[in-house]
């Protein structure tokens, strides 16, 4: 495998792998995780083939249809996550056909290529951190140091044991809330927006490469050593970073790995054959289809090819249907999925499994109050038959009503905490029906607070 291309640890998941991490995070839905699984494992394997077949090989793309709040967001960030590529999240109905103002679809390519930067930029900042701060450290000794030949000074000979002496005591901490004046680069450079032909778009100037000097300037500032360290820190760790090869590596990472989720791809399908406000869903979707099918986009960072990138598009499909998008997009997604909307034995498995399950949160939330909090297991039971009730009478928003319900659930509690330090409480069925069951049968009120 090419070094860059994809992690190093992607290389000893299989499928079956990606699907149990998956579920660490989200319950249910085994077909899309494996679907997924696969299209995640396929990345890695195209990067096994020789150079030239692996061009060929393009991603599968996938379509997620369900309901709103099965996980389709949340499986597609966590994909993302565990295989630590650069990752989008849009919504297609932000976007406009060439010609109106707005968004123009390149701009999520232009928007997926910072995201890769900014990656990139992370880790080299850590891998430079150690020598950075030793920069740091000298250029503190240095502004601490007394000045040879000055009223008071050490000895020139003495330097060298001063500057050990105060090393010292920098990295014991005993100089930390030392003053010091130090000198920082201030960036004044401008970011510049124009009206164009695919609507508003920041322009990609790099004038602070071509003018330098022109657009930053230097400027004192006093602060303390335990204040200044960072900001040295950071400085050094700017001018030990590469521009050009942080450019380099994020194109290859967007080109090779990077994810784009479209949501709400269901709001730009049908065909209009008249006039209104959404004349444009369909030449937003003709203005997709080059990206997903793989073209090459201009960005400030140098063109970047979309071929291989991987597009994971979502939508709940109750007007309209995967039907309605014109043919030629519909081509572009291979791989459909259909999520299945969530009851109440799944609302039980949401409240405890996961490890950020929405009991784990409000329990360690609490917990800093010195506030300890215990769901039982009638209490969970309960939770999920009202967040399924809910979603029966009103409008159906899956496992987000479970938010919701706990914030209305835990109000009271929340708002008290601070002053219940030490106390254990323990939630049960009761509980929750004194809270909620009121609420819940009141058709009108649950409408408008849950």
């Amino acid at each position: 495998m090419r070094p860059g291309v994809l992690p190093e640890s992607l290389e000893a998941l299989t499928p079956r792998q990606i699907v149990t991490e998956l579920d660490r995070f989200v319950v249910g839905q085994p077909a899309a995780k494996r679907a997924l699984a696969i299209a995640l494992r396929n990345r890695w394997r195209r990067q096994q083939l020789p150079p030239d077949f692996a061009e060929e090989v393009v991603p599968k793309n996938i379509l997620l249809i369900g309901p709103t709040g099965v996980g389709k967001t949340e499986l597609a960030r966590r994909l993302a996550k565990l295989a630590r590529a650069p990752f989008l999240k849009v919504e297609a109905s932000k976007y406009t056909e060439v010609g109106y103002v707005g968004r123009d679809c390149e701009s999520m390519i232009r928007d997926l290529m910072e995201i890769g930067v900014a990656m990139v930029r992370e880790e080299m900042r850590a891998a430079v951190a150690e020598t950075a701060r030793q920069r740091a450290e000298e250029r503190l000794l240095a502004l601490l140091m007394p000045v040879a030949g000055a009223p008071g000074a050490t000895p020139a000979e003495d330097l060298a044991a001063t500057r050990e002496k105060l090393r010292e005591m920098l990295r014991t901490g005993a100089l930390e809330s030392r003053e010091v004046e130090i000198e920082i680069e201030e960036s004044t450079a401008p970011s510049f927006e124009m009206i164009t032909q695919q609507g508003v778009e920041e322009v990609g100037f790099n004038l602070k490469d071509m003018m330098p000097g022109l657009f930053s300037r230097r400027r004192r500032d006093k602060m303390t050593v335990a204040d200044a360290r960072p900001v040295l820190a950071a400085e050094e760790a700017e001018k030990l970073i590469d521009r050009q090869q942080v450019a380099r590596e994020a194109r290859r990472r967007v080109e090779q790995s990077g994810i784009v989720f479209l949501d709400e791809i269901d709001k730009i399908a049908g065909r209009e054959h008249g006039q209104g406000p959404e004349v444009s869903r369909e030449g937003v979707q003709r203005d997709l289809l080059p990206i997903v099918e793989g073209t090459t986009v201009s960005t400030k960072h140098g063109p970047v090819k979309t071929d291989h990138v991987l597009f994971v598009a979502a939508g709940a499909f109750h007007v309209a249907k995967p039907s309605d998008l014109i043919p030629e997009l519909q081509g572009r997604f291979p791989i459909r999925v259909e999520l299945v909307a969530l009851g109440e034995a799944d609302f039980v498995r949401i409240l405890t499994e996961p490890e950020n399950a929405l009991t784990k949160q409000y329990a360690a939330l609490l917990s800093t109050e010195g506030l300890r909090i215990e769901f039982r297991v009638d209490a969970v039971a309960e939770i999920a038959r009202f967040a399924a009730e809910v979603n029966r009478t009103a409008e159906n928003i899956g496992a987000r009503r479970l938010a919701t319900l706990l914030e209305k659930l835990l109000e009271e509690v929340s708002f008290n905490a601070s002053d219940m330090d030490g106390v254990e409480l323990s939630i049960d069925a009761p509980f929750v029906r004194n809270a909620l069951a009121e609420l819940v049968k009141n058709q009108d009120l649950s409408r408008y607070v849950l």
